[in-house]
C-alpha cells in the first residue's frame, strides 16, 4: 500500500450533523418499520389530541372516547404487541415507541391504550380460553369494545394479596362481590377483567381472574371526579354487588397473584417509554421558550444557567429513552425480567417528573399555564409515579433482587 493510499484510508469518515432532537443517535437503532409506526402514531396524536387536550384537561373530561378508541384501533395501537385476533403483532420496541408518542400528547391517552391492550386484552390473550379470546379480542383490537382491569381496591393497592373482592361458587356459577378503585376506562368499558379471592387457596394463592360483561346485573362503574391529575382520562370505581357469572367467565390459564402481576409487568413496560414522551414534550417546550423569551437584552437560552438546565434535561431524557429501547429489545428476545421492568419504571418516571419541573422553571410563570404542556404533564406524572407500582414498591423489588433479602414486610 502506498503512502497516499494509507493516508486516504486513515481519514475519518464524515460525521453526520448533530441532531438536537436525537443527540446520541438513538434513531440509528430503529428500522424503517419502527420509524413508520412512530410517525403514524405521532401524526394521529398531533391531529386528534394536541388541538384539544388543554380544553379536555381543564374540563376534566375525555369527550368522544369511543370514537378515539376506534381510531386507535384503526391504526393498530390496541393490543399492539399481541398476536392474532385482529391485533397488530408489533414488536415490543414498536409498542414502546407508540406509548412514547401517545404520552407526549397526554398521559391519559397512553393510559387508555395501556389499560386496553397491556392489561385487559393481555390478560384474556395470555390466560383466557380460546372461546374468550374469540369473543372479546377482535372487538377490543378494533376499539369497538373498551376494556378495563379491576385489581386495586379502596384499601388494597400495593398489597393485592389482601384484596376483599370475593368470588364464591353457586352451583356451576360464580357470584362476585366487592369494589375496585381507580379503574381507567371503567365507566365506558364493555368488559372488565376483575380479580377476586376464591376458596381455592389462601394468602393470595386462590385469586382468580373473571371476564365480566359490564352489562351484567349487579355491576356498576361510577366515575371518579375531582382529580387534579389524569384529568383527560376516564377513571372509575367498580362496584360488584353479587354479580352472577357462568362457569366459563373465569380465566382458566392462571391461579394466584402471578396472573395480575404479569399483566402489570407488561403494562409497566409501556410506562417506561410513555414517561419519556411526557418528558420530551416538556423539554421541547422549554427549548423553544428559551430560544424566544428575552430577558436582559437576549434570549434566556443564551444564559449559562439555562443552558445547564437544558443540557441536564437532555442527558436524562435520552438516557431514559435508551434504557427503554434496551428493555424493549430484551422483551422481544424473551429475556426481560420483572425486576428490569421495575428498574425502568423507577428511573424513567422519576426523571420525567424532574425534567417537567425543570422545564417549568425555564418557562417561569408561563409554566403553569395550559397554553404550554409542562404543568399538565407534570401533574399527570404524579399519577404515573404511583400507579402500577409506587416508587417504594419498585425500590423493594430491586432491593430484594440485589440482596436476596425480602424487605416487603
Amino acid at each position: 500500500m502506498s503512502t497516499t493510499e494509507s493516508a486516504e484510508s486513515a481519514k475519518p469518515a464524515k460525521l453526520p450533523p448533530f441532531d438536537p432532537a436525537d443527540p446520541i443517535g438513538i434513531d440509528d437503532l430503529l428500522g424503517p418499520e419502527d420509524l413508520a409506526i412512530r410517525s403514524t402514531v405521532r401524526a394521529w396524536a398531533t391531529d386528534r389530541v394536541l388541538p384539544h387536550i388543554a380544553e379536555w384537561y381543564e374540563n376534566g373530561e375525555l369527550p368522544g372516547i369511543r370514537e378515539l378508541a376506534r381510531e386507535l384501533g384503526s391504526i393498530g395501537a390496541l393490543g399492539m404487541s399481541l398476536q392474532g385476533y385482529g391485533c397488530a403483532g408489533a414488536t415490543a420496541v414498536q409498542y414502546g415507541l407508540a406509548c412514547l408518542e401517545l404520552e407526549a400528547a397526554d398521559s391519559g391517552i397512553r393510559s387508555l391504550v395501556s389499560v386496553q391492550g397491556s392489561l385487559a386484552m393481555y390478560a384474556i390473550h395470555r390466560f383466557g380460553s380460546e372461546e374468550q379470546r374469540q369473543q372479546w379480542l377482535p372487538g377490543m383490537a378494533a376499539g369497538e369494545t373498551i376494556g378495563c382491569f379491576g385489581l386495586t381496591e379502596p384499601d388494597h393497592g400495593s398489597d393485592p394479596a389482601g384484596m376483599r373482592t370475593y368470588a364464591k361458587r353457586d352451583g356451576d356459577d360464580w357470584i362476585l362481590s366487592g369494589r375496585k378503585m381507580w379503574i381507567t376506562n371503567g365507566s365506558v368499558a364493555g368488559v372488565a377483567v376483575v380479580w377476586a379471592q376464591t376458596d381455592e387457596g389462601s394468602g393470595g394463592s386462590g385469586i382468580r381472574g373473571f371476564v365480566v360483561p359490564t352489562g351484567t346485573n349487579g355491576f356498576s362503574a361510577p366515575e371518579i371526579k375531582h382529580k387534579w391529575s389524569l384529568r383527560a382520562s376516564v377513571t372509575s370505581e367498580l362496584v360488584l354487588d353479587e354479580v352472577r357469572l357462568p362457569a366459563d367467565a373465569v380465566l382458566p390459564g392462571v391461579t394466584g397473584l402471578r396472573g395480575p402481576l404479569s399483566c402489570l409487568s407488561h403494562a409497566r413496560y409501556g410506562i417506561v417509554w410513555g414517561a419519556m414522551g411526557a418528558a420530551r414534550a416538556s423539554f421541547e417546550s422549554a427549548v423553544d421558550y428559551a430560544k424566544t423569551r428575552e430577558q436582559f437584552g437576549k434570549p434566556i437560552g443564551g444564559f449559562q444557567l439555562t443552558q445547564a438546565k437544558l443540557a441536564d434535561m437532555a442527558v436524562e431524557l435520552h438516557k431514559g429513552i435508551l434504557l427503554a429501547h434496551h428493555l424493549g429489545r430484551r422483551m422481544d428476545a424473551g429475556r426481560l425480567r420483572p425486576e428490569q421492568v421495575s428498574f425502568g419504571k423507577l428511573n424513567n418516571v422519576r426523571e420525567a417528573i424532574e425534567i417537567c419541573r425543570t422545564a417549568r422553571t425555564i418557562l417561569g410563570a408561563n409554566g403553569i399555564s395550559l397554553e404550554y404542556p409542562v404543568m399538565r404533564h407534570a401533574t399527570n406524572l404524579e399519577s404515573v409515579l404511583t400507579y402500577e407500582g409506587t416508587v417504594e414498591m419498585h425500590q423493594l423489588v430491586l432491593g430484594k433482587a440485589l440482596t436476596g433479602l425480602d424487605a416487603f414486610r
